[in-house]
């Protein structure tokens, strides 16, 4: 039996390594399955099994942790940022704006509660230096886990590294002390504002429907009309839409029994008849200035014309524009909608095509053909993860987190370091990549498991490093004061500014749940949310302030070690 105690005793051994790793996340996976009162830790049992591990001195060389550690944390914030990336700027847009400055105010109330009880219970007077550094950086670890922010944990723990070098605190103890009561913890505050605010769950279910009646979403919408405005006769469609001020799409018009592929330079006449899609908001201002709605056989006409979902899978095609590439001038078809990321689009001439959207063509089919040859239409491509962009983009965005940014006042220059860094570049490149013709589309089911693989990695190399000092650090030390000062940071901020989102903005309670879920990155508290109301609006909120929440963690985590501990 010499060679099962070898394998598990001998750190520097490449097969006990990776047995570590495999029995600190599949036992941590697994555990982190378990459900109570419909709440589960998931992925981060890893850290706690990992701790465990670390506890029995089932471990391995610490440079070997430190580069797994590491390398985790770049891929995990690394596949978050090409997934927030297409949207995190369209989500400062708008009534994203008004949401995600609510979301910002949480996020600040939490860094203001960490640092106003440091200074209330772990400050020992004099400047930021010795203990006193030290007892921030944990009080840090101990936001990302009262805010159940993972990536923050990574980030912070970077910065530690950078300032205290060897003598870096085990913050991922104060994390673990905190994140149970993080996850509970939105969900109850999230209930209190309920109870507070006096809301009535029907009345917030029928105040969403007539939201929705009054201002209906720019989804796309079908019709057929006759042309009746005798103003129109002869007027080709390009002046025809001018005029008209609004965007829509002419697929198809019946002239004196022949059907065809309309252009910009097509001329109406009174009595033909047209089939158009449009947004949904502009549908009757169209129907009132061209005509009545009549019904049409389009499928009978006497020109076979198909229309059809095509995958946009050639590289060449991304970033491209629909209006420069003259689908019915030069192809003789017409593009009406657009699926993207789960959503219908209207296919508006300047909105830029993507890699992986799904584009609906109408024209006779040798020319639907063309297009489809053109566009890539291969599921297999898509299929295929895009590891240049994902290499070239974490090349980059280590070089862009060594880079030293000097601020006054501050004598150790700061980095953003390789959580920040690569954050950055990947935003970047998931909404600007075209531009450099770097194609940052991956499948929902690779960026996860990339995820996923990345965070088990991290978090487990935490939990074993952490696991030698944890007894000490907690069970004989501050872990009780750890745990009811993470529960004051996920709690306060929520009360406050929840509560003035549903009194002074009259914010509807789902949106709002969907809202505090999104400002702390907690999917538990989102499903929470999405079974209790049976709606979409919380979903719709989460969706709308993660991006900007989720880089704010990240940056925020570090930011305080970096800028308060360097002091």
């Amino acid at each position: 039996m010499d060679w099962l105690l070898s394998l598990i005793t001998d750190n520097d051994s490449i097969a006990h390594i990776v047995l570590l790793y495999a029995v600190v996340i599949s036992a941590g996976l697994a555990l982190g399955r378990i459900k109570l009162f419909g709440i589960s830790l998931g992925v981060t049992f890893v850290l706690f099994v990992g701790i465990l591990a670390g506890h029995l001195q089932f471990t391995g060389t610490a440079n070997v942790l430190t580069y797994m550690q590491d390398f985790g944390l770049i891929l995990f914030v690394y596949c978050i940022g090409l997934q927030v990336g297409p949207g995190f700027f369209e989500s400062l847009r708008d009534t994203g704006i008004k949401m995600n400055m609510l979301a910002v105010g949480i996020i600040a109330l939490n860094v203001l509660c960490c640092i106003g009880l440091f200074f209330l219970v772990f400050w020992k007077g004099g400047s930021i230096t010795g203990e006193n550094a030290h007892n921030l950086a944990m009080m840090v670890g101990v936001l990302c886990g009262a805010v159940t922010n993972t990536p923050g944990l990574g980030a912070a723990n970077e910065a530690c590294s950078t300032i205290f070098d060897v003598e870096a605190p085990p913050i991922a103890s104060g994390y673990a002390c905190a994140y149970p009561l993080g996850v509970v913890g939105i969900i109850l505050a999230t209930i209190a504002i309920r109870f507070i605010c006096r809301v009535k769950m029907q009345k917030e279910q029928e105040q969403l429907d007539r939201e929705r009646e009054a201002n209906p979403h720019a989804k796309p919408h079908k019709m057929t009309l006759e042309v009746m405005n005798k103003a129109l006769e002869g007027r080709a469609l390009l002046q025809i839409a001018k005029f008209l001020g609004r965007d829509f799409v002419v697929s198809r018009i019946l002239h004196e029994g022949h059907v065809s592929i309309p252009n910009r330079d097509t001329i109406f006449h009174t009595g033909d008849k047209i089939y158009v899609v449009c947004a949904e908001d502009d549908a009757e201002p169209i129907t009132a200035f061209i005509g009545q709605p009549c019904s049409v056989e389009w499928e009978e006409q006497d020109v076979p014309l198909v229309s059809r979902d095509i995958l946009v899978t050639q590289p060449q095609m991304n970033g491209k524009t629909f209006g420069s590439l003259h689908f019915s001038s030069v192809y003789g078809v017409n593009v009406t909608r657009i699926r993207r990321s789960g959503m219908n689009l209207y296919a508006d001439r300047n909105l830029r095509m993507q890699v992986g959207d799904k584009i609906v063509v109408v024209g006779p089919e040798d020319a639907v053909e063309r297009v489809a040859a053109m566009m890539g239409n291969s599921i297999k491509k898509l299929d295929h993860p895009n590891l240049l962009t994902i290499f070239v983009g974490i090349l980059v965005g280590i070089i862009f987190g060594s880079l030293p940014i000097a601020i006054p006042g501050i004598p150790t220059p700061v980095k953003l370091g390789m959580a920040g860094g690569p954050l950055i570049i990947a935003i970047l490149i998931g909404r600007f990549g075209y531009r450099a013709h770097l194609v940052a589309y991956t499948t929902t089911s690779a960026n996860l498991m990339l995820r996923e693989i990345g965070l088990a990695l991290f978090l487990a190399s935490v939990g074993v490093k952490a696991g030698a000092s944890f007894v000490d650090t907690v069970v004989e030390g501050d872990g009780l004061t750890y745990v009811w000062c993470g529960f004051l940071i996920t709690i306060i901020p929520i009360l406050i500014v929840g509560t003035i989102a549903r009194l002074r903005y009259k914010m509807n309670y789902f949106t709002l749940m969907g809202l505090i879920a999104g400002s702390n990155t907690d999917p538990p508290a989102l499903a929470y949310a999405t079974q209790s109301t049976g709606s979409d609006a919380p979903a719709v909120g989460y969706s709308t302030v993660y991006p900007l929440s989720m880089f704010l963690r990240i940056l925020t985590a570090q930011l305080i070690i970096l800028l308060l501990c360097a002091a």
